[in-house]
């Protein structure tokens, strides 16, 4: 197919695809569903070989968020029956990231609910980061609090944090229909805080909601041109007590198709499959791995995901392997000045050369042996509701239950 052999052209070079490209692929059809995976694979492969990143998931605080963000179980006037806490103390959140760390992850991810942090919550936060580092030697953290006021990502970079996530969640035209509470604005300078504090940058989206194929290529060309590091790509759970509890638009196909165009649009940055991927990728989940190089371990903020244990048998399974402390994950022109270096080569730029997560990054409810509820025997179509994939998360961080890493 002329336009697989562009694209994989295009991703060798580091160049952005047309948008007209870039909508093709979604557009594909099932038939050529395997040679879309391939050649993205391709991709893939030359800029993060076979290595797969794992990232740990702490909840700081969970629940009674003042926002109205359409998708979270956590969201003001949220009918979710999920776990509710107040910020975890340092050594609780250090423990709760060492069990991640044990289970392989290379970076963990410190959340919490809210619209953003006070200078207090800043504080707070960076004690936890400083513990944790602390206690385990070369691991990444990354910072996911909301809207960052002036000085707040400084802050959190000298207390020794790598990155910041804020996700763009849905392009600019359909933002106002999934929160009114703030701007998409609002979500861009938040990043862009991040950049100018010398943080990396993870920002991604959120697929399912019921956008349309214009709109998923339009944030994802938005972040491109926000120049991450790292883009996670979340698929909706449909959480009962949310206002999209009944929007079941994803296929696995469809999930495919739609990490194969973040890879070609954005080839060298980490493509991190986040919340989700165990209800719509379910037994497909290994094909993905060809497409993004990097994942989280066991649970998420306020759902369950696939056991630990289940994730790396999946990766050794599947022919890849987990990428080590001592390995670099960026490519060498884009990790060349550090983790927060953001110089003219931009997500892909070919000119001279984010969450970590959603704030419902919510996954399968499987924990009986750790691997997810299986799919009927019947192949799902599109609206079809599987709340049997999904559970709330009630064990490790803000329990007295060790966690699933």
């Amino acid at each position: 197919m002329d336009l697989l052999k562009t694209l994989v052209d295009k991703g060798l070079r580091r160049e952005q695809p047309t948008r007209e490209e870039a909508l093709a692929v979604l557009a594909t059809s099932d038939d050529d569903l395997l040679d879309v995976v391939a050649a993205a694979g391709r991709v893939r492969r030359h800029w993060f070989g076979r290595r797969v990143k794992l990232n740990y998931l702490v909840n700081l605080k969970s629940g009674l968020c003042p926002e109205d963000c359409s998708y979270c179980s956590q969201r003001l006037g949220s009918k979710a029956d999920i776990l509710k806490y107040t910020w975890l103390k340092p050594d609780q959140a250090s423990e709760a990231a060492a069990a991640g760390l044990a289970g392989g992850a290379k970076r963990v991810c410190l959340v919490a609910s809210g619209r953003g942090p006070t200078d207090r919550d800043v504080d707070r936060v960076s004690d936890t980061i400083r513990a944790i580092k602390e206690q385990n030697e070369g691991v990444e953290v990354c910072a996911c609090l909301g809207l960052l006021s002036d000085g707040q990502a400084e802050q959190l970079r000298e207390a020794g944090a790598d990155a910041y996530n804020h996700n763009l969640n849905t392009s600019e035209a359909t933002y106002g229909d999934i929160t009114s509470t703030h701007t998409y604005a609002d979500r861009v300078d938040t990043v862009q805080k991040a950049h100018a504090a010398g943080l990396s940058a993870c920002s991604g989206l959120i697929a399912g909601m019921g956008e349309s194929d214009e709109d998923l290529v339009d944030v994802v060309f938005s972040l491109r041109a926000l120049d991450p590091d790292s883009v996670p790509v979340n698929f909706l759970i449909p959480f009962e007590g949310t206002p999209l509890a009944t929007e079941w638009n994803l296929t696995p196909q469809r999930c495919l198709r739609i990490l194969a165009m973040v890879r070609f649009v954005c080839p060298d940055v980490e493509v991190r499959i986040a919340g989700g991927r165990e209800v719509h990728l379910r037994t497909v989940q290994p094909l993905a791995l060809h497409l993004a190089n990097s994942i989280f371990l066991g649970d998420y903020l306020t759902s369950e995901g696939q056991a630990g244990k289940a994730d790396l048998e999946m990766i050794a399974d599947a022919g890849f392997e987990v990428e080590g402390a001592d390995q670099v994950t960026l490519p060498e022109h884009r990790a060349a000045g550090g983790c927060g270096s953001h110089g003219a080569a931009g997500c892909g730029s070919h000119e001279g050369a984010a969450g970590c997560v959603s704030e419902e990054a919510a996954g399968c409810g499987s924990h009986e042996g750790g691997v997810c509820g299986s799919a009927p025997a019947a192949a799902q179509a599109a609206g079809d509701a599987r709340t049997d994939l999904v559970a709330v998360r009630r064990r490790g961080a803000g329990t007295d239950l060790a966690p699933n890493a």
